[in-house]
C-alpha cells in the first residue's frame, strides 16, 4: 500500500514541470490526484496518459487567479473522488527584468498567480478539510528564492517569501483540524520554465547562456547539478503522507546545498 493511499489531491500546474511529476508520484503512492492546470486539454492528456481508466486521475480546468473557477474546480473533485486530503499549490510563472524596466502589468500579473492563487486555491481546499475530520495538508511549491534573492526577480522573490507567511498561517489556523502547511524550495530544476530563462539572463547579463548555468544558476551548489523534478515530487511525498504536525509551518530546501539553513 503506498503512503498516500486514497488520498485526495489537487495539483495545481500539474500538466508540466514539476507538477505533472509530483501528481506521478502522488498515483503511484496510491492517492487519487486532480491534475489542475490553466491548460485544459493538456490536463485531461495528462490524467489520461497517468491513468488510462480514468477512476483515479481527472483533468480540471484552473486558472487559479479566477475565484469561480478554483472554487468550481475543487468542488468538482471533491464531488468525485470524495473530499480533498492535500492541496500542492504549484501553478506559477516567470518573468525576468531590472526592477527599473520592470513593467508594473507583468509584477502584478506575477504576483496574482503565485500568491492570489496560492490563497484562493487553499481557501477552496482547507474548506473541505476542515469538514471532513480528517486532517490535510496543504504544500506550497516555493523556490531557494523563498530565501535567498537574484537579480532581475523582483516579484518572483517578493511572491516565493510571501508564500512562507501564508504557510505559517494555514500551520496556525489549521492545526486544530489536523491541517499541516509545509513550502518546498527547490533551486534550479531544468523545467521549461528554467529553460526559458537561461537564454533571457544570458541576454540581460551579457553572458553565454553556459556561463549563466554554471555562475549564476549553480554555481552555488555542492556539485554543480541542477535539483531534479523527481528531487521535488519525493519531498512532496514525504510532507503529503508525514502523520504529525511535527513539521508543519516548516520550509524545506531542496537545492543540492544551495542556501543551507
Amino acid at each position: 500500500m503506498g503512503q498516500l493511499q486514497d488520498k485526495v489531491a489537487v495539483v495545481t500546474g500539474a500538466a508540466s514541470g514539476i507538477g505533472k511529476d509530483i501528481a506521478k508520484l502522488f498515483l503511484q503512492e496510491g492517492a487519487k490526484v486532480a491534475i489542475a492546470d490553466l491548460n485544459i486539454d493538456a490536463a485531461n492528456a495528462t490524467a489520461l496518459e497517468f491513468d488510462p481508466t480514468g477512476t483515479r486521475a481527472m483533468g480540471v480546468a484552473m486558472n487559479v487567479t479566477d475565484e469561480a473557477q478554483v472554487n468550481a474546480g475543487v468542488e468538482a473533485v471533491a464531488a468525485k473522488f470524495g473530499g480533498i486530503d492535500i492541496l500542492v499549490s504549484n501553478a506559477g510563472i516567470q518573468i525576468v527584468a531590472p526592477i527599473v524596466d520592470f513593467a508594473y502589468g507583468d509584477w502584478k500579473k506575477l504576483l496574482a498567480i503565485h500568491l492570489d492563487g496560492a490563497f484562493l486555491t487553499t481557501k477552496a481546499c482547507l474548506k473541505h478539510m476542515y469538514a471532513q475530520g480528517r486532517g490535510g495538508s496543504v504544500i506550497y511549491m516555493g523556490s531557494v528564492h523563498s530565501k535567498e534573492a537574484s537579480k532581475l526577480k523582483a516579484p518572483y522573490v517578493t511572491a516565493k517569501h510571501g508564500l512562507i507567511g501564508l504557510c505559517k498561517v494555514v500551520a496556525k489556523e489549521g492545526a486544530e483540524f489536523g491541517v499541516r502547511a509545509n513550502v518546498i524550495c527547490p533551486g534550479f530544476v531544468r523545467t521549461p520554465l528554467v529553460e526559458k530563462q537561461i537564454p533571457e539572463q544570458a541576454k540581460a547579463f551579457g553572458i553565454s547562456e553556459e556561463a549563466v548555468i554554471k555562475t549564476v544558476m549553480l554555481k552555488d551548489t555542492v556539485d554543480g547539478e541542477f535539483t531534479t523534478v523527481d528531487d521535488v515530487a519525493r519531498t512532496a511525498v514525504f510532507l503529503a503522507g508525514f502523520p504529525t504536525n511535527a513539521l508543519t509551518g516548516q520550509s524545506i530546501v531542496v537545492s543540492h546545498g544551495w542556501y543551507m539553513q
